[in-house]
């Protein structure tokens, strides 16, 4: 007898509650057009809810709308634009179990027959209310022998169908889950891809947040492998909001954490995670990789990646992705801004000022114009600081251990004492290379200028703090300022260090970064990056991981294997696809010394052993297959 789906229509198959828009249309030009919305919202809420009876609601909104018949054809196009996304989705699922497919709604055929027809769903299996009409075509109320205008006429509804088989129904409101209640329906599934309604969702056998859900409980057809309502994600250290909205509106469970988690912490929360995203003072370290059974993806959502043990990750399948480019512009600026101030010993001044002292002096202030900078990293920061600093008048050298091109008119200098000696300030962007720890103590800044000026907004650990110190105490340090340190805490609050107290010494909390368009652009960058991967398994990009820039899935099953790289592994997964006689439309490997990615598109039908047997590899690590 198999089974029997039994939907809902306003809210459920389309994102909308019809009534609703038709208001919208019927009502233009009423001057107290929203007060009559809005009361038709709260009666049709009402209605859904329970706490009026059916007809009472239906005949109030009818009253409310004062709607034409010529409104209807709008209404039914408006409608075809209101579909749910996850049912646009999932065609293929109406027209292959059509025949098993009901539509039961206290809504009207009028409009449902048109927006269900494409869905290979026909009238007769349509049941609803039908509208009457006076002589001018105004809609002035409904079939009352019709069961659905009662007050629990879907139960009504669905006993007389005597469907046979299990039945189960797919709804967002009170009328749907009572069928269940009564007895007439086998399981209730609350349907919450357009609204969550609590009555619904806690009477529900099984909350559906979309139409994937749904599919992949029942073990039917869909056009997702895996429902991302169940990838779960967790968010630390308070990224931008925008991260969380990106990532919710692609269906993915979202949860978000305003700070950095220890060890300990965060080994207790990573079971179950399929993707970690994190800023600077969070480690990811062996023993969380090892706690974590789902992990994925690492989305670091700033630039460094040091925090995070990058073998281990690439050892354990686990992708890292990084926003190396989305806060370049607001370091450079921070920079240009700070080797002004620091010139100009503007600091000093406004300290005096706000202890209630006047100091108008020009000793030691001097303009940039005209200064050298020596920049130390020539990377993607180092560039754009020496295009503006050159815009400015500063004459730009620059040292860096990697052959890069000058930009403008800047100077390569060949020894990084070179550069210390011929500089006037003296700013550092060094990557997180443990190489890089000390980078500049005594001895370099003995090589400086003396009154030279240093600016470090790069990591803590490559300076000295201590000899830093003592430069500016003796005066060989004219000023210096401070972005990042060797040991920075986990969240706001108190803060000491050495460098507090000294005269032309800005110190800011490792804000380098910190704009409003930085932390946007990382917002929008490193999730696009995790959910391409998810989505699709493209590495492009990846910090730790052979890049694969992967074409768009093309109505294919799509095989992703990871493993480790040595000899015979892909001949032995093609030994497999061969096996099962797999018609490969496409396959993609890249590898590096250690780990192989090979991904393979298939024609949609398949034997599924061969995902057992592929999983079966040796030196397999991870194994998914997408569609």
């Amino acid at each position: 007898m198999g089974r029997k789906y039994v939907f809902d229509f306003d809210s459920t198959l389309t994102r909308v509650e019809a009534l609703d828009v038709l208001a919208e249309m019927s009502l233009q030009g009423r001057l107290n057009r929203e007060e009559v919305i809005d009361e038709i919202q709260k009666v049709t809420n009402l209605g859904i809810d329970g706490d009026i009876s059916f007809t009472e609601s239906l005949e109030k909104r009818i009253r409310l709308l004062k709607a034409h018949q010529d409104h209807l054809p709008s209404l039914v196009k408006e409608l075809r634009e209101k579909i749910s996304k996850s049912i646009t989705a999932n065609k293929e699922f109406f027209e292959k179990y059509s025949d098993d497919i009901y539509v039961i709604s206290c809504g009207f055929k009028e409009f449902i027959d048109p927006i269900v027809e494409e869905f290979n769903i026909p009238s007769e299996r349509v049941y609803a209310n039908t509208f009457r009409f006076d002589e001018e075509g105004y809609i002035v109320g409904f079939d009352e022998d019709n069961v659905l205008a009662t007050h629990n006429g879907k139960i009504e509804c669905l006993k007389q169908l005597d469907l046979q088989g299990e039945v189960q129904v797919i709804g967002d409101g009170y009328s749907d889950y009572v069928m269940r209640e009564a007895g007439i329906a086998h399981k209730f599934f609350a349907y919450t891809e357009n609204v969550h309604r609590d009555k619904a969702a806690d009477n529900a056998d099984h909350v559906a947040p979309n139409l994937d859900e749904f599919l992949f409980v029942n073990d039917l057809p869909r056009s997702l492998s895996y429902p991302k309502n169940r990838i779960k994600i967790l968010l630390l250290e308070n990224v931008h909001p925008a991260a969380f909205d990106n990532l919710s509106e692609d269906g993915f469970a979202v949860e978000l954490v305003d700070k950095g988690l220890s060890e300990e912490e965060l080994i207790g929360k990573i079971k179950g995670v399929h993707v970690l995203g994190i800023r600077s003072k969070t480690k990811v370290t062996k023993r969380i990789l090892d706690a974590a059974d789902k992990l994925l993806v690492v989305g670091a959502f700033c630039i460094g990646t040091a925090q995070i043990d990058l073998e281990y990750c690439k050892k354990s399948g686990v992708v890292v992705f990084n926003a190396p480019y989305s806060n370049t512009r607001s370091v450079v600026e921070m920079a240009i801004g700070q080797i002004i101030m620091l010139m100009r010993f503007i600091f000093p001044r406004s300290t005096e000022m706000h202890s209630g002292l006047w100091n108008k002096t020009a000793t030691h202030s001097t303009e940039v114009r005209g200064k050298n900078l020596g920049i130390v990293g020539y990377g993607n920061i180092g560039k754009q600081l020496s295009v503006l600093a050159e815009a400015m008048g500063m004459r730009v050298y620059y040292y860096d251990i990697n052959d890069q091109l000058a930009l403008g008119n800047a100077i390569k200098c060949d020894t990084l004492e070179d550069l210390l000696n011929v500089s006037d300030v003296v700013s550092l962007h060094l990557d997180d290379n443990p190489a890089n720890h000390n980078f500049i103590g005594e001895r370099e800044i003995n090589q400086m200028r003396k009154g030279a000026f240093l600016v470090n907004l790069s990591r803590g650990f490559v300076i000295d703090i201590p000899a830093i110190v003592e430069a500016l105490k003796e005066g060989r340090l004219m000023g210096a300022a401070i972005d990042v340190f060797p040991d920075e805490p986990k969240s706001n609050g108190k803060y000491i260090n050495e460098l507090q107290g000294l005269p032309n010494v800005i110190l800011t909390p490792h804000i380098g970064g910190s704009t409003e368009e930085a932390q946007r652009n990382i917002a929008d960058f490193v999730p696009n990056k995790i959910m391409d991967y998810v989505n699709s398994g493209n590495t492009f990009d990846a910090v730790n991981f052979p890049n694969i820039r992967l074409p768009k899935q093309q109505k294919a099953h799509r095989f992703l294997h990871i493993h480790r790289n040595v000899p015979g592994v892909m001949a032995h997964i093609n030994e497999v696809l061969a096996h099962y006689e797999m018609n490969i439309s496409g396959q993609y490997l890249s590898t590096d010394s250690e780990v192989g990615y090979v991904i393979t598109d298939l024609d949609k039908d398949y034997n599924k052993d061969v995902i057992k047997a592929l999983k079966k590899v040796d030196h397999t690590i991870k194994f998914r297959v997408l569609y």
